[in-house]
């Protein structure tokens, strides 16, 4: 596909960098950034990735040139009104899935796109239910997949969304950690394709 401006993925995720790459647009990832991933206090836990996507997107390491546009995104677990960003160790990963067993949850994805002139966040709302998961599929996924680098201690793509994930509403790829559809409109209204 065409593009219009030369479009900067500001992540090393191998999930959005996949994605992206599925929208067919060509694009560079430089992750240079002096944004401190901190809350402020008295966010609610929607807000909380429109906090962190726009901060990684004004942290960027340089100005943009006319012809770059910036892509940064956050992804957040929310379950009982409660945020879960990414586990700090296997317990902290295990303590996660178990609170997420036998119930639903929501996946909150938000996304800046930013050009020298302009810049635009949205955001999208994705519920998951998980089944009932038993300690030892738990203890399994945690030692095997080592979940450490996501948000809520889980890969929707991986083992434990084929065997737990039992209905999804809202964008599948939401929760793999870009809304796709969101980001080519964005793409469109800012005249990069």
């Amino acid at each position: 596909m065409l593009t219009y401006k030369n479009i900067i993925l500001g992540s090393n995720s191998p999930r959005r960098k996949e994605l992206l790459r599925c929208l067919d647009v060509d694009f560079t990832v430089d992750t240079g950034n002096t944004f401190e991933e901190t809350l402020e206090p008295g966010l609610t836990p929607c807000e909380v990735p429109v906090h962190m996507s726009l901060g990684k997107s004004h942290g960027f390491h340089r100005p943009l040139s006319g012809d770059e546009v910036l892509l940064t995104a956050d992804t957040i677990v929310i379950a009982d009104g409660k945020a879960l960003g990414k586990p700090h160790s296997r317990e902290d990963a295990v303590a996660m899935l178990e609170e997420l067993s036998g119930r639903d949850h929501l996946v909150v994805t938000a996304v800046t796109l930013r050009d020298s002139l302009r810049e635009k966040t949205v955001s999208d709302c994705t519920r998951v239910w998980f089944r009932e998961l038993e300690t030892s599929e738990i203890d399994y996924y945690v030692d095997t997949y080592k979940p450490y680098d996501k948000a809520g201690a889980y890969g929707v793509q991986e083992w434990i969304g084929y065997v737990a994930i039992g209905n999804i509403e809202g964008s599948f790829y939401n929760v793999m950690g870009l809304p796709v559809h969101k980001v080519y409109d964005l793409l469109k209204e800012f005249g990069v394709i």
